[in-house]
């Protein structure tokens, strides 16, 4: 069963840190771009940031830049999310996605991913 699944959310105090990771199994991570998203009650699911299949190539919303870094390992078929700086409006579910891609620059837009994980909630508030 090919599965992604996400850990590391929680609750933090604004200006906080934590680090998401996003694990796959039933297939192997090295031919997709990954993509971090978001979403708040009552909002659209948005495109936090993105790495290419080979990791040299990261895209990141306005929102987010200088404050979070995406990376990944293949061997461990996982990616990260650093997140630093946290503000309250990065509270939400964050949900991880993969498409099968061998483009150089990786698209954080949702309709591309086939794949999903449940997602994991952040909340930043003091």
């Amino acid at each position: 069963q090919l599965q992604l699944v996400e850990s590391g959310g929680g609750l933090v105090q604004p200006g906080g840190s934590l680090r998401l990771s996003c694990t796959a199994s039933g297939f192997t991570l090295d031919y997709h771009a990954i993509g971090w998203f978001r979403q708040a009650p009552g909002k659209e699911r948005e495109g936090v940031s993105c790495i290419s299949s080979s990791g040299d190539s990261t895209n990141y919303a306005d929102s987010v830049k200088g404050r979070f870094t995406i990376s990944r390992d293949n061997a461990k078929s996982t990616v990260y999310l650093q997140m630093s700086s946290l503000k309250p409006e990065d509270t939400g579910v964050y949900y991880c996605g993969a498409y099968l891609t061998a483009a150089v620059q990786p698209m954080c837009r949702p309709a591309l991913y086939g794949y999903w994980g449940q997602g994991t909630q952040v909340t930043v508030s003091s």
